[in-house]
């Protein structure tokens, strides 16, 4: 494989693949998102807010590379991936972002308390959670919204057609983006905002 094509992202889908047969539910995916998928939740992030990026579960870096392809500068995005194949590639291919081989669901494990730890402008979440409750997953999110900037919110990728995560009144509402039809399968990006006015009233 030619240097150009593996930094393309062209020579990704073999790999995703082999490493979802022997691990589908950690995976959750069959392919890399598609780049208009990837698009569409820089588009919805609030990377603009001055601040680090948190990415959690960035696989091969589809996602990570169209941050940095929309101005996003490398030094402020921090990458967490499980695997650590996959976290070593990440590193070879983006030297100046940071990149952690470690659990994106266990901030506290990976990162430290969320008082000791930086407070990032936005996080964009590409970790499967269908195999956890729905309590489970509201209070995850919350987890995660103690490590937010004011204005800052949540993206994720996802296959549902209803919110992968309930809102939580006072603490994020929820919306979605149009269905990409060119990902495979087809896909929304969820969006969790910071709920001030307590009524989680934004749900899709």
């Amino acid at each position: 494989m030619s240097r150009s094509k593996t930094e393309s992202g062209a020579g990704d889908w073999l790999p995703f693949l082999a490493t979802w047969v022997r691990s589908p539910v950690k995976m959750g995916a069959v392919a890399p998102s598609s780049r208009s998928y990837c698009r569409m939740m820089v588009r919805h992030a609030t990377t603009a807010i001055d601040g680090p990026i948190l990415e959690l579960g960035p696989g091969l870096g589809v996602v990570t590379r169209t941050l940095l392809e929309q101005g996003v500068a490398p030094e402020r995005i921090t990458s967490i991936e499980y695997d650590q194949d996959f976290a070593r590639k990440l590193q070879r291919r983006f030297p100046k972002v940071n990149v952690i081989n470690g659990d994106g669901i266990d901030l506290e494990k990976t990162l430290g308390p969320a008082e000791d730890s930086p407070k990032y402008a936005a996080i964009l979440f590409a970790i499967p959670i269908v195999n956890m409750s729905q309590a489970k997953r509201q209070a995850l999110f919350t987890r995660y919204f103690e490590r937010l900037l004011p204005g800052g919110n949540l993206t994720q990728l996802s296959y549902m057609v209803t919110p992968p995560v309930r809102p939580v009144p006072g603490v994020f509402s929820v919306s979605s983006s149009r269905r990409v039809w060119t990902n495979i399968p087809p896909a929304k990006v969820w969006i969790y905002d910071q709920d001030t006015a307590g009524s989680g009233a934004r749900t899709a």
